[in-house]
């Protein structure tokens, strides 16, 4: 048998090992980074907010580690940690919608996709909530709607700034329109929020789309963004086949967005906690 010929049997017999997808989020010593392909070593990637060194990628990153990041350690206190989300309308599509909250929960280890509460970042208190695209894509329903309006009524109770760090698909269709009034309603809560002339910042990481887009996310007093994140309503093919033209190869990136005047400031998350201090500082907080 010939070289070639044991190669080629090799190939018809050995089992088919695949690589690890470029997005592995695994606990691994090594991460791939999906943008330049560069190898780093996970400790390093995490120490640095979990951005490539080496083009600057944003890794995904969860509520818990960007609650990490953003606030002073141990001062955070989590609101409406309980509330849970039902299924009003039995609804079910391949999968019934109450297996999918089910199976959410299981995974992530949240009740639903946001998480709200009060704490202090660089001694300035400071009312946040952090979306999380782990759970059902960050897809806002009744749940996420009532957590955020809660919130925002309590920081204008204790005359607190609100940072709201968006990461979602949009509405949750599973809800119907009990998830398209979450927003009005939680419009509704930062409108009464801005009449007491109190700050609200919201961060749009990637993604941003949907009827979070077309309410708070768009709301802001000042409107910061992740580089690079996707910042939308419909999706770009939709988009083309409506106008029936051809997008440019960056549109809904935060940085075509600042162009177009929607965005007021990209802000890398390793310099995200400084630059909110110091935000803070100018609206005259108090650390």
């Amino acid at each position: 048998m010939s070289l070639l010929d044991w190669f080629a049997d090799r190939r018809k017999t050995a089992p088919l090992v695949r690589a690890a997808p470029e997005n592995d989020e695994s606990d691994g010593l090594w991460s791939k980074c999906p943008e330049c392909a560069e190898v780093v070593y996970r400790k390093d990637l995490l120490a640095n907010a979990s951005v490539c060194s080496a083009c600057g990628h944003h890794h995904r990153i969860d509520s818990e580690e960007r609650l990490r990041l953003l606030m002073d350690p141990d001062s955070f206190v989590e609101i409406d940690a309980a509330m849970s989300p039902t299924d009003p309308l039995t609804f079910k599509d391949r999968r019934a919608y109450a297996d999918r909250i089910r199976d959410s929960q299981q995974s992530t280890g949240m009740r639903d996709a946001v998480v709200c509460g009060i704490g202090k970042l660089e001694g300035f208190p400071l009312a946040v909530a952090v979306m999380d695209f782990r759970f059902m894509g960050g897809s806002m329903g009744s749940v996420v709607g009532e957590k955020l309006t809660r919130l925002i009524e309590t920081a204008t109770a204790k005359r607190l700034p609100v940072l709201v760090v968006c990461a979602s698909g949009g509405a949750r269709m599973q809800e119907g329109m009990l998830s398209l009034m979450q927003m009005a309603k939680v419009s509704g809560a930062l409108e009464r929020h801005r009449s007491q002339e109190l700050l609200y910042i919201p961060l749009l990481t990637h993604p941003t789309t949907g009827g979070v887009t077309a309410s708070f996310a768009m709301l802001g007093d000042l409107i910061l963004a992740e580089p690079k994140a996707l910042i939308g309503f419909a999706g770009r093919r939709v988009i083309e086949q409506t106008l029936r033209e051809k997008l440019p190869d960056d549109f809904q990136t935060a940085e075509y967005i600042q162009d177009h005047g929607f965005v007021d400031a990209i802000v890398p998350r390793t310099k995200l906690r400084s630059t909110m201090a110091s935000l803070l500082e100018l609206h005259g907080q108090i650390a």
